[in-house]
């Protein structure tokens, strides 16, 4: 079990065990770190970067600082230096844009352009049934050209599909999934459902990877919505989204570290329970659901967007995970953020940080639609 001290907003524990009641545990004292808001982020300037987009998902840079944006019904754009988009799109995927379903997350083959390939994760039909896929698109100058399926038989649903997909510092790719809504698949690990998978650019399976022969890196997740990894460390951290109303339980939204064959407790317990065999969380919102999603290290510190919370999340993490402060630049209280959602933050090559909307950009985007925020210092 993961023995970092974790961080709550209250001193509330909560095991709960599907067929039974929700059992209270004392457990370990939290670390207590209160959110602190911050409406103006000091020392930095905020300016729309791109407008007029459709609910955006994912962005990632190309090496010449252009970028590449997933919009949820299907499209995925090729923004230049300016946030301008092409006329034409990268590649128009078939997908199934239902619920939280659809296109989702985006990551770069790491040796890209030598390895010219862009892969994507959606929710599409295989087989007569809706289910998710990580695919693989070829550059071909300003388009991109579906190469081949290298995963795909991920359970999906109308909500809890997971959706991010990123390379770590090991050249692998790692795919986070959702539960889709039947939490006794995070437990499974023989379902591709409620977990961490690790797999290579080519879609096998690593020799390393903690269940022989399987993608499943770790398990007993609810929804995974965000991967990063520590600057200068090969340390994985990933944001969650916790129960609304299952079990009778709501909020309990988490941030992870991430460690190889981890069971992170989800239907069996949410936040911090103690208990032998599973890991608690660093940081978990006991009370108020804040709906984290994309997630990334700048300046040392983890950036993580949020939807329901309406804000971009800052945690300063010191030595041995232990957690500092905890900023929400944007808001000025629960759910009442400047931009309104936010589904994904990425550093660009200019060291910028880039924020995706999914709330009509607070208004403040001159073409309508949602946009992509610039962050610079002064």
């Amino acid at each position: 079990m993961l023995r970092a001290a974790p961080v709550f907003l209250t001193i509330a524990f909560v095991l709960h065990v599907p067929q039974a009641q929700a059992d209270p545990i004392a457990g370990r004292q939290p670390q207590a770190v209160e959110d602190r808001m911050v409406p103006d982020p000091p020392g930095m300037n905020v300016a729309v970067w791109a407008s007029g987009l459709e609910i955006p998902w994912s962005i990632v840079f190309l090496p010449d600082g252009q970028a590449l944006v997933s919009e949820r019904r299907g499209r995925i754009l090729l923004l230049d230096r300016n946030g301008k988009p092409r006329p034409e799109p990268y590649a128009t995927p078939s997908v199934v844009a239902r619920g939280e379903g659809g296109l989702m997350g985006l990551a770069l083959d790491p040796r890209f352009p030598e390895r010219p390939y862009l892969y994507a994760m959606m929710t599409r039909r295989e087989n007569g049934k809706t289910a998710t896929a990580v695919v693989r698109f070829k550059q071909d100058g300003t388009r991109g050209v579906v190469d081949r399926t290298i995963l795909d038989g991920i359970p999906a649903g109308t909500f809890h599909n997971g959706g991010r997909i990123a390379f770590g510092p090991d050249g692998l790719l790692y795919v986070g999934t959702g539960e889709t809504g039947h939490p006794e698949l995070a437990q499974d690990k023989t379902s591709l459902a409620g977990k961490i998978l690790r797999i290579t650019p080519d879609g096998t399976v690593p020799s390393d990877n903690p269940f022989p022969g399987s993608p499943v890196f770790t398990l007993g997740h609810r929804n995974v919505q965000g991967l990063a990894w520590r600057l200068g460390t090969r340390d994985l951290y990933a944001s969650e989204h916790g129960p609304s109303g299952e079990f009778g339980l709501h909020a309990r939204d988490e941030i992870n570290r991430i460690v190889a064959g981890r069971n992170y407790g989800w239907p069996t317990a949410t936040c911090a329970v103690g208990k032998e065999g599973l890991a608690d969380p660093l940081v978990c919102w006991p009370k108020q659901a804040v709906a984290p999603s994309g997630a990334t290290f700048f300046d040392g510190d983890l950036f993580v967007a949020t939807l329901r919370g309406e804000a971009l999340i800052r945690v300063k993490i010191g030595t041995g995970d232990r957690i500092e402060a905890i900023e929400r630049w944007f808001a000025s209280g629960e759910a009442n953020g400047r931009y309104g959602r936010l589904r994904d933050v990425a550093v660009g090559p200019d060291k910028a940080l880039y924020v995706l909307t999914n709330d009509g950009c607070g208004g403040q985007g001159p073409n309508g639609g949602d946009c992509i925020l610039r962050l610079t210092a002064r």
